[in-house]
């Protein structure tokens, strides 16, 4: 999948777009201005922005695209939002403000830890762009940040450092981030091929007797078979991410315990 990158516009103009700073500045001299107020906001160049992603991708949300479903001229629309890289930045923080934020029914760390990780995977569910964004560069948003700060506080009464914390929520949040993007692959295979896993298989059996060998690679004929009947696919995301996310879990076990 195509990967955007955030943080590529211009950092000054992205970071009071996103505090909203703009916006609160006073008129001159304390008096409004004059002539028709305006028809648009940030938020709602925001909306349209991330409707467009959740529908078509990421490529659908060009600043003449979202300007017609606005009914607005493109250059109307950058007197609001510069670019698509500030917008795309505006677009993942609200997402991220937006994130539910749960609260595990059971006590304890991997209670705690789990809720983040089934967070992020139904943020990710939602809008599936999110998980083809490249963030070494966050956005540094409010949205971001009450994510963060609630993401950290799964961790809050064990015995880590804070930057050992802060790897350890990285290292659950890379696991789901990649399970997502795996989950994205099969939806868009099915996608276009309009068969599920097992109808493919099914058509392309035939074509793979031809050539698979079961006597030169019988462990890959053994397990891949039973894989593939215990999920009706090759590949599974479900079972994948609740069985990597407990091993995430027990890795992080061995780390509070010593």
């Amino acid at each position: 999948m195509a990967t955007e990158r955030s943080s590529a516009g211009d950092p000054a103009r992205t970071l009071a777009l996103l505090w909203r700073s703009t916006e609160s500045e006073p008129p001159p001299n304390g008096k409004a201005p004059r002539g028709p107020r305006p028809t648009l906001s940030v938020d709602r160049v925001i909306a349209v922005g991330i409707a467009l992603a959740d529908a078509e991708g990421l490529d659908a949300v060009t600043m003449r695209r979202v300007a017609t479903e606005l009914a607005v001229a493109p250059m109307t629309l950058y007197t609001y939002v510069p670019g698509k890289a500030e917008l795309l930045d505006l677009m993942l923080d609200a997402a991220y403000a937006e994130m539910t934020r749960t609260t595990p029914a059971e006590d304890g760390w991997r209670a705690a830890v789990a809720a983040i990780a089934h967070d992020n995977r139904a943020l990710y569910e939602r809008h599936p762009w999110v998980a083809t964004v490249a963030t070494s560069r966050p956005p540094l948003g409010p949205g971001l940040m009450a994510k963060y700060e609630y993401e950290l506080a799964a961790f809050e009464g064990l015995d880590l450092d804070d930057v050992t914390r802060d790897a350890a929520l990285t290292f659950v949040l890379g696991f789901v981030e990649t399970c997502a993007r795996a989950a994205a692959d099969v939806r868009a295979a099915k996608y276009e091929s309009a068969l599920s896993d097992g109808e493919w298989w099914a058509a392309n059996q035939p074509l793979l007797d031809q050539v698979f060998d079961v006597e030169r690679y019988p462990l890959a004929a053994r397990v891949g078979a039973a894989a593939g009947a215990a999920h009706d696919a090759a590949y599974s995301p479900g079972h994948a991410y609740e069985f990597g996310l407990a091993r995430v879990l027990d890795g992080l076990a061995a780390l509070v315990e010593r």
